[in-house]
């Protein structure tokens, strides 16, 4: 549990880097062939869910929090192999579709996790009850 956990909260922990690079870098913009606002919009909705994510990945189910990144990693990855495609057809619409797949799908991810299950609480363990009939007679 706490490896996933850890995890929860790397995954995190690099959609705030991604996520600040993208949106205080005009490079971005340009590397990806979209206008700058796009690369601000993306990268500020990719930093608002790391950034939920970080905070709220121990608050939460971690079978929610699993299928979570499991759902929005496999569509950056289907995202990035269209857009992939798409430039390689020559088109420059590969930045946006990757881009705007990144805004959209990270938004949706910082809402379903804030309205995911909570964590079951951490159960203390007890003490055992001493027996106190131990060594009395049976009546």
């Amino acid at each position: 549990m706490a490896s996933k956990l850890a995890g929860a909260v790397s995954d995190g922990a690099f959609k705030v880097l991604l996520g600040a690079a993208l949106a205080v870098s005009p490079t971005f913009g340009s590397l990806f062939g979209v206008p700058a606002w796009l690369m601000v919009v993306t990268g500020s909705a990719i930093l608002i869910s790391g950034t939920v994510e970080v905070a709220y990945a121990h608050r939460r189910s971690m079978a929610a929090c699993v299928r979570l990144m499991f759902a929005y990693d496999t569509g950056w990855t289907v995202a990035t192999v269209v857009a992939l495609g798409v430039a390689w057809l020559g088109s420059t619409a590969g930045g946006e579709i990757w881009a705007g797949y990144q805004a959209v799908a990270s938004l949706a991810f910082t809402v379903l996790l804030l309205r995911a299950p909570a964590a079951a609480p951490a159960t203390p363990v007890q003490p055992p009850t001493p027996d106190l009939t131990a060594g009395e007679p049976a009546p």
